[in-house]
């Protein structure tokens, strides 16, 4: 069997260092807390359901 190299993705720099990871008994590992990486997304990523909401203050880029 060949075994794949593990590259490590392009990632945006905010992420740097970031890792998870599946331990044996099916939890979930991360470097980042669920509030760390909720921020991010919160800061980077709009929600397609909210984004038509008139009573939401959300940015628009």
């Amino acid at each position: 069997m060949k075994y794949r190299k593990e590259k490590k993705p392009k990632v945006n720099p905010a992420l740097d260092g970031f890792d998870i990871r599946i331990n044996s008994s099916g939890e979930i590992e991360s470097t980042y807390t669920i509030e760390q990486l909720n921020d991010f997304l919160n800061q980077h990523v709009v929600d397609k359901k909210l984004k038509n909401r008139n009573d939401l203050d959300v940015k628009k880029e």
